[in-house]
């Protein structure tokens, strides 16, 4: 059974989250926490200690978000190749996912917190190489059934592919046109594909 403190905290988090995903760890103010939960400054900070461990919950929530989604979609596909074409699909409808709607938490992270956050920004390479293991491993699986081919640069595939994802995330986010996602993941989808033995 759940304590009352545990729900609590996890009330802020649900509701906290979107907003750092969406204004940043600077320029989120605790009038945004309190306004967003409907709590104190008191009820905020007596379930966490100070805004940075805040934060960092928020990002572990907003990630997970991002790995639940894609891992109950790739559950429904039984072939690597159909697992693996779960990322283009998700991230050329991004914006219509609510919790990718501030964009990609681990790019908004990593780019924020790169010289002024040192948890945060160790939070975003840790995603970033869970998310590299998860995408070695499915490889490996498809070399070893025969369904991609034996030849491919696994480490070259997996930076091709978080490369396209961010890259074309990035540049829609910075110039509110999804042309440069739309043709990432095109290309994407098509590279994917090409892995197929």
């Amino acid at each position: 059974m759940i304590s009352k403190a545990d729900r609590t905290k996890q009330f802020i988090i649900e509701k906290i989250a979107p907003i750092f995903n969406c204004k940043g760890y600077a320029c989120t103010s605790l009038s945004d926490m309190i306004m967003a939960t409907g709590l104190t400054k008191g009820s905020i900070y007596g379930n966490f200690e100070n805004k940075d461990e805040v934060a960092l919950a928020a990002f572990d929530y907003n990630f997970q978000c991002v790995v639940s989604h894609i891992r109950s979609k790739m559950e429904t596909r039984s072939s690597i190749i159909d697992k693996l074409l779960v990322y283009p699909e998700t991230y050329r409808n991004y914006l219509q996912l609510p919790f990718l709607q501030g964009g990609c938490p681990v790019l908004n992270t990593a780019i924020e917190a790169d010289h002024t956050h040192p948890q945060l920004k160790s939070k975003a390479a840790n995603a970033i190489q869970f998310w590299r293991g998860s995408m070695e491993r499915q490889l490996n699986e498809g070399i070893a059934s025969g369904e991609i081919k034996s030849d491919i640069n696994i480490n070259e595939v997996c930076t091709v592919i978080i490369s396209l994802i961010q890259g074309g995330v990035m540049q829609t986010k910075v110039t509110g046109n999804t042309m440069a996602l739309k043709s990432g993941m095109d290309y994407l989808e098509r590279l994917i594909k090409d892995l197929k033995q």
